[in-house]
């Protein structure tokens, strides 16, 4: 885990909510489109065009599985992206756009729909993992007193599966405007709020956290609106950093109280005259060594 001050670590450890991106985060953020082929051959070069202009998972995922057919990208103008919501753009006189699809996908699939003035072309379905270690994390946030639940901005039917298998409820259909009021509803309660982002539509619910965590994997706007960052596979950095972020906090206040109990005993008896120079310098250097030795207890805090 990085951790970009001693400030985010202070946080870390207070936060007794946690509210988790879907897409990226719980899962690996690295789907499979499985229906590449309800896209026409002809369509294929502007769909390829729109998904290089998004660092969304799934626009990613086509980007990669199109360019590994030998596609190449028609040339498109007039860009917009709606963080949440997709990307569209102009084609020779016409606007295409990728996004969340308007209808209901069957099987509650991630999806995203190619459309081409107003028109579905196709919905493509994608297949991603959780982490493996998904199940794991949320009861070791759980065992930490952090009640986690699910912040997505996909749609109720494709992240109902994952919600089911984690025992989390879930709030979907999110834009980022919707997280940040999620959010400021909890503080407004007394909650102290982690938030865990991956994606463009994240960066500000990130940055409205009592604390944020984004994984590796993030877009550039999500980590640098995050207060620690999360390398791998495995979820379970999440919980360790929130256990060792505690840990560190209890360590420094008993060698707060070590060192106060310390003064309060050796100051007064050396100004008695009842501690020798020598003494003082071996009673020192034993202090030190006590909170030294105290602090290295930390390294079993992520055991």
């Amino acid at each position: 885990v990085l951790i970009k001050d001693g400030s985010a670590l202070e946080r870390l450890a207070e936060v007794d909510r946690a509210m988790i991106d879907k897409t990226g985060t719980l899962t690996l953020g690295r789907p499979v489109a499985t229906n590449l082929d309800a896209v026409p051959a002809r369509d294929r070069g502007v769909l390829l065009a729109l998904a290089q202009l998004s660092r969304h998972p799934l626009s990613e995922a086509l980007r990669r599985d199109l360019a590994a057919e030998g596609v190449t990208p028609e040339p498109v103008e007039d860009v917009r992206e709606t963080p949440g919501f997709g990307v569209e753009a102009e084609w020779r006189g016409q606007a295409v756009a990728l996004g969340r699809p308007r209808g209901a996908v069957e099987g509650g699939a991630l999806a995203t729909e190619y459309s081409i003035a107003g028109q579905a072309v196709a919905t493509i379905l994608f297949a991603d993992q959780l982490r493996p270690d998904a199940a794991e994390t949320i009861a070791a946030l759980r065992a930490e007193r952090v009640e986690p639940t699910i912040l997505s901005g996909d749609r109720a039917e494709a992240v109902a599966s994952v919600a089911r298998v984690l025992g989390l409820t879930a709030q979907t259909g999110m834009s980022p405007q919707d997280k940040l009021a999620a959010i400021a509803r909890q503080t407004a309660a007394g909650h102290k709020v982690l938030m865990i982002g991956d994606g463009l539509n994240d960066g500000p619910a990130l940055a409205a956290g009592y604390a944020s965590m984004a994984p590796g994997s993030a877009s550039d706007a999500g980590k640098n609106a995050a207060d620690c960052i999360f390398l791998g596979d495995r979820m379970m950095p999440v919980a360790q950093a929130i256990r060792m972020a505690r840990r560190t906090q209890a360590i420094v206040r008993q060698n707060f109280v070590a060192a106060i109990g310390y003064n309060v005993i050796a100051v007064p008896l050396a100004f008695l005259g009842h501690v020798t120079p020598l003494v003082a310098a071996l009673a020192m250097s034993g202090s030190s060594l006590i909170v030294v030795g105290n602090a290295l207890r930390l390294k079993r805090a992520i055991r």
